[in-house]
């Protein structure tokens, strides 16, 4: 493109990452579309990452570092907020970019006024980097784009909020004008990349697919969606909210009538996911609530009758615990039974990478 007259802003959220933070910054200073500005907003890192950014002695870095811990939306949000392009673009701090990435997807948005979103397809790495055919052929079968060619689609909803197509924080370049950035609430929290999808879908809007995959994402153990998809109660807990918030809002909304028995499927898994979190977390009765919830939504759910039979086990034990031990200590199960229970919520809890 030999016109790069137009802002991109890049966005960089980061946290203790500092190896990879430094080879996504150089993925994006490397790009062969130079205008950009680069905003890396640190969300309080046990170690301050200022002198890994001024190492790279480029203008174009702008370097912020929140005084607390914001959450992974807020601190993406809050790069935004100082960012000024005319276009938005997210790069994950542990992700990388084909130095062609703005390149390809600029000329669409510049094409397509009616655009708000230009997409790309990924490959997924290693922690090492290194390319995993199997996991990039999958992912790009369950996320459909094997099914879409180069061009513009419109409407979008389906292939954007149904089939998640669009992955608009990891392989996309947003149209900033197109989005009420601020409208964003906090409890979308890690999915607040399908709420993006859904503000540039929502009504009507067109999105342009590149067939080409210029980003390198990801897999390792500490990222959102592994600790989620895994047995870290916590962060199944947070994505589960998530997720709840997420559809029951695109429930309501009067746009998506035609996709409202989809969301509520959604929704009701997700209701599953927090009970299976809170059981991991040790509270059996507030995981049960949640458990009734989505099995009445559902009917026969072998995932969520399994967690709602371990739910009144656990429940089971420690009322018996709490007769024999100190109030202070009544959560503490004897060996045995910690593995048992352990073990069934485990096979309960494991999900597909998603």
């Amino acid at each position: 493109m030999n016109n790069q007259e137009v802002l991109v802003s890049v966005i960089i959220p980061t946290y203790d990452r500092p190896d990879f933070l430094q080879a996504a910054l150089q993925s994006a200073v490397q790009q062969s579309y130079q205008n950009i500005e680069i905003i890396v907003s640190d969300n309080f890192s046990p170690e301050n990452p200022k002198a890994l950014i001024d190492s790279f002695d480029d203008s174009r870095i702008r370097f912020w570092r929140n005084e607390t811990n914001l959450g992974i939306c807020a601190n993406a949000l809050k790069a935004v907020g100082l960012s000024t392009g005319k276009y938005v673009a997210f790069l994950h701090d542990d992700d990388l970019w084909n130095a062609r990435f703005l390149e390809c997807l600029i000329p669409a948005l510049e094409q397509y006024p009616e655009a708000t979103i230009a997409f790309c397809d990924q490959f997924i790495i290693d922690e090492a980097g290194k390319i995993n055919a199997r996991a990039t052929h999958r992912t790009t079968r369950s996320y459909r784009r094997d099914r879409l060619k180069s061009g513009l689609y419109q409407p979008f909803l389906e292939i954007g909020l149904i089939y998640k197509s669009v992955p608009s924080v990891a392989g996309a370049v947003v149209r900033r004008e197109a989005v009420d950035w601020k409208s964003i609430p906090p409890e979308v929290g890690s999915m607040y990349d399908l709420y993006l999808t859904y503000l540039c879908c929502k009504h009507g809007q067109a999105a342009y697919y590149y067939d080409d995959k210029l980003v390198y994402y990801r897999e390792h153990f500490n990222t959102e969606t592994i600790r989620s998809g895994r047995r870290n109660g916590p962060a199944k807990i947070a994505k589960a909210k998530a997720e709840i918030f997420c559809y029951q809002y695109f429930i309501q909304d009067q746009d998506l009538q035609p996709f409202k028995s989809h969301f509520k499927k959604l929704l009701l898994h997700a209701q599953t996911t927090l009970g299976i979190g809170l059981l991991l977390a040790k509270c059996p009765s507030e995981a049960r609530f949640h458990l009734v919830q989505s099995l009445k939504g559902q009917g026969f759910n072998l995932r969520t009758i399994t967690a709602l039979v371990l739910s009144v086990l656990c429940s089971l034990i420690l009322a018996e615990r709490s007769h024999e031990e100190n109030s202070d200590h009544f959560l503490s199960l004897n060996r045995t039974e910690s593995i048992h229970i352990s073990q069934s919520i485990r096979k309960t809890s494991n999900e597909p990478f998603h």
